[in-house]
């Protein structure tokens, strides 16, 4: 997968917002201001870091050497996954468990916004 197919995926999903809130390299993509993914513009191999839940993050990093605790982030919930060498499959599951994982954690409010657009 590349960097369009990603965006292009993640734009898709409701109330996705991209933009930069850091600096230039590290597109970030939100659901109701909140961050469910983050990829890195300036990095080769491709990579993106995800939320998933704590005990799926243990499975993912056991069973792939591209999936691993993520920088600068809460590593219990964050992972970093570098694209190379992953189904694609596998990397749309975990852009949709993110973002479900954001979006579940959302206000009631937040959510009928979302859901409204």
């Amino acid at each position: 997968m590349d960097i369009e197919t990603i965006r292009a995926y993640c734009l898709e999903k409701k109330g996705v917002t991209e933009s930069f809130p850091f600096h230039d390299e590290t597109l970030v993509f939100k659901v109701s201001e909140k961050i469910f993914m983050l990829i890195f513009l300036d990095r080769i191999p491709l990579a993106f870091n995800v939320k998933t839940n704590p005990e799926w993050s243990e499975v993912l990093r056991e069973q792939y050497p591209q999936i691993y605790g993520a920088y600068h982030m809460n590593k219990k919930h964050w992972n970093t996954v570098v694209v190379e060498g992953l189904p694609k499959s596998l990397l749309l599951e975990l852009l949709d468990h993110s973002y479900d994982l954001v979006f579940s954690k959302l206000t009631k409010k937040q959510k009928e916004e979302v859901l409204s657009l």
